[in-house]
């Protein structure tokens, strides 16, 4: 995935498809900057208006996880649990009483691999 060829075939859809769940799950857009990595306001708002750029390793790996994080609660739950879930209070010792999206904000990139880690563990997906 490190190669630019790759990388430009990738980013405009994995852009798109964070857009899409950012929706689902009601995230507000300073949450959704953070989850993409500390995005700026500005090329936050260009980006959403046109996703055709070149995104770095670091900003397809987030959206990776996410869209693994996506698709592994839309298997194990049903769609509105599944989309409100990284919102909600849990009791899982990981989150500390946390939801899911505050351990995420808090923790940054290895906090959204272990969520997905822990979800693939749960369906089975290891």
């Amino acid at each position: 995935m490190s190669s630019k060829v790759e990388r430009e075939r990738l980013s405009a859809s994995a852009l798109k498809g964070f857009f899409n769940i950012a929706a689902k799950w009601g995230l507000k857009d300073e949450d959704s900057r953070e989850l993409l990595g500390g995005v700026s306001s500005s090329s936050f708002y260009e980006w959403k208006k046109n996703p055709e750029r070149l995104l770095d390793i670091d900003r397809i790996t987030r959206i990776s996880f996410m869209v693994g994080i996506y698709k592994a609660l839309h298997t194990l739950y049903g769609d509105q649990l599944a989309d409100a879930w990284v919102r909600l209070p849990n009791k899982n010792l990981i989150f500390g009483g946390r939801s899911p999206l505050q351990y995420m904000l808090t923790g940054g990139l290895i906090s959204m691999q272990t969520v997905r880690r822990l979800l693939d563990a749960r369906r089975g997906g290891v």
